[in-house]
């Protein structure tokens, strides 16, 4: 429902934007058409795009066992195909996890989380991951990121368009003045400023809602609250930047990679405050 409210928004500013050239009809199915191509470039290459916008490469045969065995007893708890393992070269503590379906599913650490955790830390975050994608939610955070960016696009190109004139229509050398020419142009203005602002806010929401049901997720695999807690609380205590983090795929992370929003709290906040994550964890199961 909410990725069909995204294609809606799409849809809309396809049409507001077909208006100020007299045609709303190709401006609505040059909308949806753009919707379907993102959804398609989502299904087909999201989780290729993310893991190249992350820098990550695919764990090697035999070169980090603990975490191969970390993840492999994790999936066997949740009784999904284990997913494939990737490594991020960054000294910044992250993780993430993405894939449309269980038997397509990735993981993937960075080198300063991996060096930061002990090894029931380091299960508690991968069943915190895994959680996300045995609850379905990779498959929806990672269509996010691409309509998102694509409605955002689409809304730059609106403003652009009235910016230069182009949504005006000449005939002639006079310019179109007809009332509903002028209402369109206006619906578009509007849409191109509050659609992308929409969409993160939705983007935002969920994210935010399905990180304490992963968190959930993970006491219920691991059956150790306690581990979930101290990998939060070390997260929460270091602060260094990460080089490739990009606002498209900040609510993929286990905490967000966007140093200065961290901390959560506002409406545009991703993730919730990584405190209000550790005191619901202790007060439902420590």
């Amino acid at each position: 429902m909410l990725a069909f409210v995204l294609f809606l928004t799409m849809a809309a500013l396809g049409t507001a934007l077909g208006a100020t050239w007299h045609n709303w009809l190709i401006g609505l199915i040059g909308g949806l058409v753009f919707a379907g191509v993102q959804y398609w470039i989502a299904r087909a290459a999201g989780t290729r795009l993310v893991m190249m916008s992350a820098g990550a490469r695919e764990l090697r045969p035999g070169e980090d066992t603990q975490l191969w065995n970390v993840v492999h007893e994790a999936a066997i708890a949740a009784a999904m195909p284990p997913p494939k393992i990737w490594i991020i070269q960054e000294s910044s503590p992250n993780a993430f996890a993405t894939g449309f379906k269980t038997d397509e599913a990735h993981v993937a650490i960075t080198t300063g989380l991996r060096e930061k955790l002990d090894r029931a830390e380091l299960q508690a975050v991968m069943a915190h991951e895994l959680g996300h994608i045995k609850n379905g939610d990779t498959g929806f955070m990672v269509l996010m990121a691409v309509l998102v960016g694509s409605i955002a696009m689409l809304a730059d190109l609106g403003l652009r368009s009235l910016w230069h004139g182009r949504g005006m229509n000449y005939s002639r050398g006079e310019r179109g003045k007809s009332g509903a020419h002028v209402i369109a142009m206006i619906v578009v203005l509007v849409l191109a400023i509050i659609a992308p602002l929409f969409s993160r806010l939705l983007q935002a929401a969920v994210s935010r809602e399905r990180e304490y049901l992963a968190d959930a997720t993970s006491v219920e695999l691991t059956r150790d609250p306690q581990a979930l807690v101290n990998a939060l609380h070390k997260l929460s205590l270091d602060t260094t930047p990460m080089r490739r983090a990009n606002r498209a795929t900040q609510h993929l992370w286990i905490v967000n990679p966007m140093r200065k929003l961290r901390g959560g709290g506002n409406a545009f906040s991703t993730h919730p405050p990584l405190s209000k994550r550790i005191a619901r964890i202790e007060r439902l199961y420590v």
